[in-house]
């Protein structure tokens, strides 16, 4: 396959053209190792042209409404001028490595609108309910001229945090019905919330949904040390489009605030940082799987510890002691 010439696809994308962004953020997402390199001269190019963008991260189990509700949300920002991504991260099979892609189809209003670009990508086995290159997906949309990025989570559970460490504002999505779901509420992805949205506030739903403000604000009061600022808790209807207006414009109001103060460049800079040694942490994984000598040995350690004749802790300390006594390149 002819290589790709990076220089001509940065320069479609920043001219808007749709089929170059496709290709861009595929090519991002690769994890070919010619791929790779020219993903990396692609963002070397696109980075200067990148960072001007509200980052929005939204999070909630399935069921709760995150597809209607991101419809609502970004149909609101493109009528206040804005041009709106949204990054939805689709769960994968753990068996064959599939996924569904469906959020595209469900947001079919907003995929209509020309201010808008949806882009549905698998988890594959990355952790934290994002895809392991959705930050750099953040950076080629932000370059395409988006100036609202939303990232929505796979939204299977409360493990989902890694989200909070690529965006400037985390919106957690919740159902009416608090009562027996407070007792479930995991600290983790509650106290990285900066809102929470209690959506489905309309017809039989909506005394249960005022109630659970009532119980959710109760208890973020308690998850958030005394001299924190608790995140403040909302009822919305994405189905009828009621509060979002309100909430649109609070949001945008609190990313305004925190960028006038400083606030968000030392966020961003913190979220660089965790990105740098997370690359590292993922780049040295990669070398140890792709190492000979430990592959050899990796396979009869494997068995040891399947077999129960050694600990994996053991089996560890081997495997690495292993990688780090072979020769170093001159």
């Amino acid at each position: 396959m002819a290589p790709i010439d990076v220089k001509k696809l940065a320069a479609g994308l920043r001219g808007g053209d749709r089929r170059a962004l496709a290709r861009a953020i595929t090519l991002v997402e690769s994890t070919r190792a010619d791929h790779r390199a020219e993903a990396e001269a692609l963002l070397a190019l696109l980075l200067p042209h990148s960072g001007k963008s509200m980052r929005l991260g939204i999070s909630g189990a399935p069921g709760v409404g995150k597809s209607t509700f991101i419809e609502a949300f970004g149909l609101t920002a493109i009528a206040a001028g804005h041009r709106v991504a949204v990054l939805a991260v689709d769960p994968s099979s753990k068996r064959g490595g599939g996924s569904i892609l469906g959020d595209k189809t469900r947001m079919a209003e907003l995929a209509r609108q020309d201010g808008a670009f949806i882009r549905p990508s698998p988890a594959g086995r990355t952790l934290g309910g994002v895809a392991r290159r959705t930050r750099e997906a953040i950076l080629v949309v932000e370059a395409a001229g988006f100036d609202v990025v939303i990232v929505e989570t796979v939204g299977v559970g409360q493990s989902e945090t890694a989200v909070a460490d690529m965006v400037d504002f985390f919106l957690l999505l919740l159902a009416p019905g608090a009562g027996d779901e407070l007792q479930g509420i995991k600290k983790g992805i509650v106290e990285l919330a900066d809102l929470l949205v209690i959506n489905k506030a309309d017809g039989d739903l909506e005394p249960a949904a005022m109630r659970a403000v009532a119980d959710y604000r109760h208890a973020v009061r308690l998850l958030r040390p005394p001299a924190e600022e608790a995140a403040a808790v909302v009822a919305i209807s994405a189905l009828e489009r009621r509060g979002i207006d309100a909430l649109w414009h609070s949001v945008a109001r609190r990313i305004a605030a925190l960028r006038a103060s400083g606030g968000l460049e030392l966020r961003r800079a913190a979220q660089a940082h965790a990105h740098l040694w997370s690359e590292i942490g993922d780049g040295l994984i990669e070398l140890f799987r792709s190492d000979a000598k430990v592959a050899a040995r990796l396979a009869r350690l494997e068995a040891q510890v399947v077999s129960g004749a050694i600990s994996p802790t053991a089996a560890a300390k081997t495997a690495l002691q292993t990688f780090r006594r072979r020769p170093r390149p001159a």
